[in-house]
Parts: C-alpha cells; sequence; structure tokens
C-alpha cells in the first residue's frame, strides 16, 4: 500500500510538526505540560528549549490574527479569514514559511536577555539576515527574507524587550522565509527550489519512510501511518552524544533514547529500515561504561549514569535479527555478543549479592517500572522479571556463541540459563506466583502490580502450570482498554498514576510475547487487539488511562507508536480476524 501524498493529519497539540533528522520542531508544547498561544520553535539540543514564537499576524492591524493550525506530515499551516502561512522543513535545520493574505512574527520566545539566558538579536550585514544567538541551545536561528521584506524590532538590545521580525508582504501580498538552525557561521542563504517543491520533498520522504516501514498497512491498520510519522518526525542526526541517527523518545519534553526504550523502536524499523533499526540497538551500547552497564539516557549533551534500565536486550535481540531482512554477519554478530557479555557480567557481578542466585534493582527506575507497587516495601530487591530477562539474555548469549564457533562459551550461558531458571522456581515461585526479596532484609512479598507477572516473558521456557497460573492473573488486569499497570481493584490503583495503573506499550508487548510463546493465543490476541484499538482511538501518548483510555503525559511518544507497529504487523501478517 502506498502511503498518500500528503499523509494523515494530525493535531501540533498532541505530536510536533518536524522531520526526519532535526532537532527542532515545532510546537505550541513550550515545557512539560506547558502550552503556549502560538506556536514556537522548540530546540532539543542542549535539553528541550522554546527558542522562538510565530504569531500570525492581520494584514492591516498587525496585531495577532485568529488562525486554525493544520498539521500532515510534509506541509504546517496557519489558516484564517483574510489568508494563510505555509511551513515546510527544507532540511533538518531548515524551515521554510510562505504567506498570502497573513504575516507572521517571528519572535524570540524569551523577552529577557541576561548574560546567562535569552537570545540576543542583531542584524547579520554579511548574510543578509537577521540572527537570534540562544544561550540555552548554545545556536543561532536566522531567519531570511526570499521574497517580500522583515521590519525588525528590538536589534542589539539587552535587558527586556521585544525581539524579532515581523514578514512584510510584496506587491503580490505573498512573502516568504527561511529560517536556519546554525552554529557559529555558514554562507548566506540561498535555495533553487520553490515552496511548492520542498513541501513536495518533505511529502515525499515521509512518504517512502512509511511504505519502508508499514507495507502491510491496511484500513484494518489505520493508525499505522501516523505511528510511522511519530517515529519519523522524532528521528535526529547524530550530534553531540548522540553518536548514530537516533530515535529520541519524543520531540516533547522526553526528548532522550532510554537504554531499554529503544529496543521497541529498534524491532518496528527493523524490516524496512534496517540500518537504522541497528543504530537504535546499538546507541546505548556506544555508552557503554567500564563495569558494562549501560546508561540510564542519553541524549544531546547528556549521558546518565545514576540508574540502569532492565536487561531486556537478549530478547530484543533475538528478535531483531530475525526481523533483519538480511542476517547479521560475522563481525556484527561479534560486536553484539561482546557487548551483550559485558552488560550481562554487569549485573552477575555489581548487582548481585554475595551467595544470592539473582541480581537486584537498586531502585524501580532500574527495572523501568519507577515507582510500581512491588517497590513499596523496599527498593533494593530481586525479582523475578529481572531473572527472568536474564534468562533470555544468557539464551541469546548462547546462540550468537554458537554462531561464533564459541563452544565452550555457549555451554556455559546454557548453563547459567537452566541454573537461574531453577533456582526462580525454586526460591520465588509461590504456587501461583512469584514474590520479590528484599537484599538487605530477606523479606519477601507479592504484590498487585503487573511488574509481577512479567516472567510470563519466559514463554516456552515455563512449566505450563505456571505460565498458565501467570495468564490468569495477567487477565485480572486487562480493562476494556489493555493492560492496567496496577490491579484495577487495588486499593493503591492511580488513574494517572504513572507505573501505579496505567497502559504501558513495553509491558503491554513483552507480555503479549511471552503469552503467545506460552501457547495463550487467544489471550495474547486480546491483548493486541485492545491496545491497538486504545492507539487507533487516543493516539501515541507515554501511557494510559487504563479505565477510560486517554491519553496521558507525553502525547507523542516513540516507543508507543513502535509498540503498536509491531502488534499492528503481527497482526497484518497472521490476518487474524480482531476478537469481539
Amino acid at each position: 500500500m502506498t502511503a498518500s501524498r500528503s499523509g494523515p493529519a494530525f493535531s501540533v497539540h498532541d505530536i510536533p510538526f518536524s522531520t526526519h533528522g532535526s532537532w527542532f520542531g515545532i510546537s505550541p508544547v513550550v515545557a512539560e505540560k506547558t502550552y503556549a498561544e502560538d506556536l514556537h520553535l522548540v530546540s532539543h539540543q542542549n535539553g528541550m528549549h522554546a527558542v522562538l514564537s510565530l504569531t500570525p499576524l492581520h494584514p492591516v492591524t498587525g496585531d495577532r490574527a485568529e488562525t486554525r493550525v493544520e498539521a500532515r506530515p510534509g506541509l504546517l499551516s496557519w489558516i484564517g479569514a483574510d489568508g494563510r502561512v505555509d511551513l515546510a522543513y527544507e532540511s533538518p535545520d531548515t524551515v521554510r514559511l510562505r504567506g498570502h493574505g497573513l504575516g507572521m512574527a517571528v519572535r524570540a520566545a524569551a523577552r529577557t536577555l541576561t548574560p546567562f539566558s535569552g537570545s540576543y538579536f542583531f542584524h547579520d550585514a554579511a548574510a543578509g539576515a537577521h540572527v537570534f544567538t540562544s544561550y540555552e541551545t548554545g545556536r543561532r536561528y536566522r531567519v531570511t527574507a526570499l521574497f517580500g521584506g522583515l521590519d525588525a524590532t528590538g536589534a542589539q538590545t539587552l535587558g527586556s524587550a521585544e525581539r524579532g521580525v515581523a514578514t512584510a508582504a510584496g506587491p503580490d501580498g505573498t512573502w516568504e522565509t527561511a529560517i536556519e538552525e546554525l552554529g557559529t557561521a555558514r554562507p548566506p542563504y540561498t535555495s533553487t527550489a520553490d515552496f511548492a517543491g520542498v513541501a513536495a520533498a518533505a511529502q515525499g520522504s515521509f512518504a517512502a519512510f512509511v511504505d519502508a516501514v508499514a507495507p502491510w498497512r491496511s484500513s484494518a491498520t489505520p493508525a499505522a501511518e501516523l505511528a510511522a510519522y511519530v517515529v519519523w518526525s522524532a528521528t535526529v542526526n547524530p550530534t553531540g552524544l548522540v553518536t548514530r541517527p537516533a530515535v529520541l523518545m519524543s520531540k516533547h519534553w522526553m526528548d532522550k533514547v532510554w537504554s531499554w526504550d529503544h529496543c521497541f523502536n529498534a524491532l518496528a524499523l527493523a524490516p524496512g529500515c534496517p540500518e537504522l533499526a541497528r543504530d537504535q540497538f546499538a546507541l546505548p551500547f556506544d555508552h557503554q561504561d567500564g563495569s558494562g552497564a549501560l546508561p540510564d539516557s542519553v541524549t544531546h549533551s547528556e549521558v546518565l549514569h545514576n540508574f540502569v534500565k532492565p536487561p531486556i536486550h537478549g530478547w530484543a535481540y533475538g528478535h531483531l535479527r530475525r526481523r533483519l531482512p538480511e542476517p547479521p554477519d560475522p563481525a556484527e554478530l561479534s560486536e553484539v555478543y561482546r557487548r551483550l557479555e559485558r552488560w550481562t557480567n554487569f549485573w552477575l557481578t555489581a548487582r548481585r549479592a554475595p551467595g544470592s542466585a539473582f541480581p537486584h534493582y537498586q531502585h524501580g527506575n532500574d527495572s523501568g517500572w519507577d515507582n510500581a507497587t512491588t517497590f513499596d516495601p523496599e527498593r533494593v530487591v530481586e525479582t523475578a522479571d529481572l531473572s527472568a530477562f536474564l534468562v533470555l539474555q544468557f539464551r541469546e548469549l548462547a546462540e550468537l556463541a554458537t554462531e561464533l564457533g564459541l563452544a565452550d562459551e555457549a555451554r556455559g550461558w546454557v548453563r547459567a540459563a537452566e541454573e537461574t531458571r531453577t533456582s526462580l522456581l525454586d526460591q520465588l515461585w509461590r504456587g501461583d506466583r512469584f514474590v520479590t526479596r528484599g537484599v538487605g532484609t530477606g523479606d519477601t512479598w507479592s504484590s498487585s502490580s503487573l511488574l509481577d507477572l512479567m516472567p510470563i516473558v519466559l514463554g516456552e521456557h515455563l512449566p505450563p502450570h505456571v505460565s498458565g497460573a501467570l495468564a490468569d492473573h495477567i487477565k485480572a488486569h486487562l480493562t476494556p482498554y489493555g493492560l492496567a499497570t496496577e490491579l484495577p481493584t487495588s486499593p493503591r490503583y492511580l488513574d494517572d498514576g504513572y507505573w501505579r495503573g496505567p497502559i504501558w506499550a513495553p509491558a503491554t508487548v513483552l507480555i503479549e510475547d511471552g503469552l503467545r510463546r506460552a501457547g495463550h493465543h487467544r489471550l495474547a490476541d486480546d491483548i493486541s487487539t485492545r491496545f491497538r484499538a486504545l492507539c487507533e482511538a487516543h493516539g501515541f501518548a507515554e501511557n494510559f488511562d487504563a479505565l477510560v483510555g486517554t491519553g496521558l503525559r507525553d502525547r507523542a511518544y516513540t516507543w508507543t507508536a513502535s509498540s503498536y507497529l509491531l502488534l499492528a504487523e503481527a497482526h497484518a501478517l497472521r490476518g487474524d480476524p480482531d476478537l469481539t
């Protein structure tokens, strides 16, 4: 199926308007849960920073004009009673704006300039353009008139003032400008493409991407193109500490790559964009430290090592290499093997108490389920999900070692997998559920968190009576919209409680996969159907209210979009009818 050239419409209040490779977007979201009246150019270099406000102007009075905003992947428009303004990306660091009947003010978002904050504004005589220099991003934003003119206010002023330009139309009532995000200097802006050509090229780029990542889409997967846009538009070029093309979790405030989120984006991209998928998997490993630990997160100018994330990487790579159109060559397998080996050994050394069979988390953040009720009694704990993920990682290491001709190492990983699985069932299984154990106290407990049921990821490696009991408990977490992360009948359930109730994409994908591999196909189908319907109705939020379905927190989250693509693709390729 070929994408329409214009692509799906979306609300910029939920999803930023951006393009593949860019570090900035156009959005009213200027900070966490903070919406401005006007759209802003929001950069994600050195953090999330609203740099420029974009205000449509009445052609006669120069006052703010009332407009409606329409957005599709290649074109953003302000449409009013007197005319319209259109914006399209010419390249990842340059947008073009064209107006007729409406003007546009491009102003510094911060009115105050200090020695350490705000944007200095001046006219650059060498480039024939107006320039904003941003302390927050460390970049410059150059505005060049291509047709018509620019009227400047506040050039070279210090302290508090309005700084910016307003467009002035040419004789036919139209104007056109370019805005660039750049470093210290570059040659004056020139372009050989007209605005229509720029917009068509942007639309064509997205159409090619969605055809690559979702060729299976149909009317039965109506959110596939928008999911692809969320991923495509949140991808940035290598810059700063981001060593490869990277899919940020969002171009809202969750503008990082966390060290398990990336796995879901890699899996969704693998069949159609294999090199980009490889880059997603590898990026956190580029920052692996001397202990073998992966960072908690990576972004433009920051790598955090204060927490880690769960070791789902063996599970993920096993799926990833089977989804790639061409199998990895021995050099790639060897590099991944050694990186996974170091990551695994981190858990077996730095995170295993003397004499214990199990590694442990030091805080809920290490699990990815930051505030799950599993961690209420104690924070430094041995949990069944962690050991289950490591069993799968041991098995993937064994397969990689076998393919690389490392027979002794392969046998060692198989032995580790069997010993850990046996210990897990002997020590943490209590007849119908797994328990958590405090490292310091030795106390054990169970909770109403879906995290306690995550060992279903072991799938075919669980005894049938164990997977059956877990499946029964998982059913109790199902709402009409999907899997609640806290049992809805629990007194600790919270509608917007992060991991204490809302539905999350990664838990859905991991559990659906484990159930399917354990033979619980009907329940897996039901979970997939409900989650896909949730995304089709409510978009790709960071998480969702489990009882009413509404999106919560960051509303343009890539691992949610990628999880939809994974489940929708599997549904399409199976040809399953939806459950009723």
